[in-house]
């Protein structure tokens, strides 16, 4: 039995999340509704997860010494990493003293904050298929691992998100500029990549995988129905749910999500990427969290990944059902400006069966994702259009000054 505490009370039940961007304000969100006192933590003032938790701190969590203070004066019961760029041998350091649960666990942390860890997991010890790929901590091993792979290659940093320092490779002549641009975009400053030989696949899925609980209270696995999403320079800008994949293709990326997942451990949400190309399935990424393309759950089924996250980790039962096919498409902030206002809600609003989040952010970059538009219908291609139309009638501008 699961018993939760009175929030701000001696026996509250206190979670901090690592990370308070969209995803972990969601996630806080989903918290608040179960009874838990939450603590969001961000390196800027003002994140989205702040403004919804009890509390809001602001550290830089790469430190792990800021990072452990802040978890010895906290003193929450599960601490919840919602990125990646954060000291895991803090973690680790405190998990093993037993001064807190780290979810799913600080080891799972750990090799899933950079795509070396994880990848080597995957291919070198689980046996799962991947891309060919190298790790390089140079730009001649670059130029030595490309040549070797071949082209078309896509190069990473070893340790990004939302596709930021990503390079397609179509040559040897863009080995440097990919270096250049790794390099700067990085979560944090790391001089490693990973270069990938390019799969000609048919489509790319986020595969949502949650371990949780069930009523023989035993962690067992459970899959959402599979998302797709379109992606432009590696970040995501569409995401639609259930992507239509046949029989075979689906068994094969449940095997493969499991396998990886079972191996990290814990308990909440997966987002596992996978390549699919007919019946064959390719591993791509795996991430220890609720996953960006997964915001689409928000409309398409009866528990989102937020619900089912919150749920996980605290030993209740989940529902993983789609309830109706549904699609997302991302708002981006057009302009680089500071409370930025957002004309065309209303309009947006009047595209049929259709919702928005707005995330609140404080500082609006043009291609900064500032909120995301959401649509079903039972008919997919029309959820998606939907979608896309509703964000498209949400128009940012600088507030008066």
């Amino acid at each position: 039995m699961t018993a939760i505490g009175t929030p701000l009370s001696p026996n509250a039940t206190r979670v901090m999340l690592l990370g308070a961007g969209e995803l972990g304000r969601e996630v806080v969100i989903a918290l608040q509704r179960l009874g838990v006192e939450t603590i969001a933590v961000d390196r800027y003032d003002n994140a989205p997860g702040h403004q919804v938790a009890h509390h809001a701190r602001t550290i830089s969590m790469s430190d792990p010494d800021q990072l452990k203070a802040l978890i010895e004066a906290e003193k929450p019961d599960l601490v919840v990493p919602e990125i990646e760029a954060i000291a895991t041998e803090a973690l680790e350091e405190l998990e093993a003293a037993g001064a807190v649960r780290v979810i799913p666990t600080a080891l799972a942390a750990r090799l899933t904050m950079d795509r070396e860890g994880i990848r080597r997991l995957a291919a070198e010890t689980l046996d799962l298929p991947t891309s060919p790929y190298q790790f390089c901590g140079a730009l001649a091993e670059l130029q030595a691992a490309a040549d070797a792979i071949g082209y078309p290659c896509v190069v990473k940093p070893v340790m990004s998100s939302s596709g930021k320092g990503q390079s397609k490779l179509d040559g040897p002549g863009d080995v440097a500029a990919a270096w250049t641009y790794a390099m700067a975009g990085g979560r944090v400053s790391h001089g490693r990549v990973i270069v990938e030989g390019f799969i000609d696949f048919d489509y790319e899925i986020t595969l949502l995988t949650v371990r949780a609980r069930g009523d023989d209270g035993e962690v067992d696995t459970r899959f959402c129905a599979p998302i797709g999403h379109k992606q432009v320079d590696g970040d995501y800008v569409e995401s639609w749910q259930p992507h239509p994949m046949s029989e075979a293709a689906l068994d094969n990326a449940q095997r493969i999500a499991r396998t990886v997942t079972e191996s990290l451990g814990g308990q909440g949400v997966f987002g596992v990427e996978l390549f699919v190309k007919g019946d064959y399935v390719w591993f791509s990424e795996v991430s220890p969290r609720p996953h960006d393309t997964g915001m689409v759950t928000m409309i398409s089924q009866w528990q989102n990944e937020f619900e089912l996250h919150a749920r996980a980790i605290l030993g209740l039962p989940v529902d993983t059902t789609c309830r109706t096919p549904g699609a997302s498409a991302v708002i981006y902030g057009v302009l680089d400006a500071e409370g930025v206002v957002f004309d065309g809600v209303d309009e947006a609003l009047r595209v049929p069966r259709t919702d928005l989040r707005l995330f609140g952010k404080p500082e609006s970059f043009a291609k900064r994702r500032m909120g995301v538009a959401l649509a079903y219908d039972d008919d997919l291609d029309t959820a998606r259009r939907n979608a896309v139309e509703a964000a498209s009638r949400v128009r940012p501008r600088e507030g008066a000054s």
